[in-house]
């Protein structure tokens, strides 16, 4: 089964959708999660990102606090995911590059 198929969960996903500003989805996220699950989010992006500049799982832990099993998962959703992780990291450093043109 598709987890986006479910109607709560397109649901979430319309309401990420609806946010305008990074005060906007704070806000939001920390009504929906724990503080753990903020932050254990957040690491993720990071070993992605990490990863993505193809450093080394021990280089990645040291960096992150972030386990192997946990590097690992993020390895294999970058390889063969979707595409979400390089889709955020590539719009992520386009805004960057935008800011530091300004």
């Amino acid at each position: 089964m598709n987890v986006f198929e479910n109607e709560s969960v397109r649901q979430l996903v319309d309401a990420f959708m609806t946010l305008e500003t990074r005060e906007e989805c704070e806000i939001f996220l920390e009504d929906l999660l724990t503080t753990k699950e903020i932050l254990d989010a957040a690491q993720r992006l990071a070993v992605a990102k990490l990863l993505e500049k193809r450093a080394v799982y021990n280089e990645i832990s040291r960096e992150t606090g972030a386990s192997s099993a946990t590097i690992s998962r993020v390895n294999r959703a970058c390889l063969y995911g979707p595409g979400g992780y390089r889709t955020v990291l590539e719009r992520l450093e386009n805004r960057d590059l935008d800011e530091a043109e300004k």
